[in-house]
């Protein structure tokens, strides 16, 4: 799409944002970001406006959306951490949504998940299901996006999986991995969220990858992508838990939280609608392996600190 006036994006800067701000870009339109780390590298330069996003001050939302067409939303937390929390970010969101709607914003693309639930006991999935819920009453023109679990150059998971796999003579898998994901392409999702932004249409449509995999056949395909053999050891969700806690303190990191164990156990990474995306994981591993966990990317420095 071509952002006649303005299209804005958080969290540009950051993972899923950049791609979705790369291709509004690619349009010839005027792009901003809001974001709260502009410490970060701006492969962008110039062509990117950078704005804050600063929720404790409305009014300057308000400004920084003035004259926007479009607002791309991807902002929130992986997990609560510090003063960073869920209900936090719910209700930073509900205050970007007020602003959105007093800078008269014609349309909001909002990055939420895969299976939400209001009811749900997981925090991350619960909110995001509050949060659809805020954006659907908003008054917006509305398309909320669910992506199952995102890979990419820039992803955590992946390359931390691959990361231990290289350094470790064993790999724990929570329960016996016989639960499934239907990883998205970064780049399928970013193209996704702007075909959206062109429409007006009120939808709620899931971003999903075209092949399956339960987590254990996942670990397995990375370890073939990087040339390692693993053994690997199933044990309980609890001692798992306990397992990666002691190796975040090493690592200086959250490496996987209790919560994420159940989601991935819930089977809630997956949609039982078409997939969305075309590029499989499969293949992108074989074309990638070389670079794959080379490097420990942590959670705590690219987000929280």
């Amino acid at each position: 799409m071509s952002c006649a006036e303005l299209c804005v994006v958080t969290g540009a800067l950051g993972y899923t944002g950049r791609y979705i701000a790369r291709r509004l870009l690619a349009t010839g339109g005027r792009v901003r970001t809001l974001t709260n780390r502009r410490d970060r590298p701006n492969p962008f330069g110039d062509e990117l406006e950078l704005a804050p996003l600063d929720f404790g001050r409305p009014a300057r939302l308000v400004e920084s959306l003035s004259g926007a067409d479009v607002l791309f939303n991807t902002y929130w937390v992986r997990f609560a951490y510090g003063r960073v929390t869920f209900d936090r970010a719910v209700e930073n969101t509900r205050t970007l949504l007020r602003a959105a709607r007093d800078a008269s914003v014609r349309r909001i693309v909002h990055v939420s998940v895969t299976n939400p639930s209001e009811d749900s006991p997981l925090p991350y999935f619960r909110g995001k299901a509050v949060l659809e819920r805020a954006v659907a009453e908003s008054g917006l023109s509305y398309a909320i996006v669910r992506p199952t679990v995102i890979f990419g150059d820039e992803d955590i998971l992946i390359h931390n999986i691959a990361w231990f796999l290289r350094r470790l003579p064993v790999f724990v898998v929570p329960g016996n991995g016989d639960y499934r994901m239907q990883p998205v392409f970064v780049e399928d999702l970013a193209e996704l969220v702007v075909r959206l932004g062109r429409e007006s249409d009120n939808v709620v449509v899931d971003a999903a990858g075209p092949e399956v995999h339960t987590f254990e056949e996942w670990v397995r395909l990375i370890a073939e992508a990087i040339g390692r053999g693993p053994r690997i050891l199933h044990m309980s969700p609890r001692v798992t838990h306990w397992l990666t806690a002691i190796v975040g303190r090493l690592v200086g990191d959250v490496v996987l939280t209790r919560d994420e164990i159940s989601g991935l156990m819930a089977n809630l990474l997956i949609s039982d609608r078409p997939a969305t995306g075309t590029t499989r994981l499969s293949e992108w591993l074989r074309e990638h392996g070389r670079s794959l966990g080379t490097r420990y990317e942590s959670e705590l420095k690219r987000h929280y600190h």
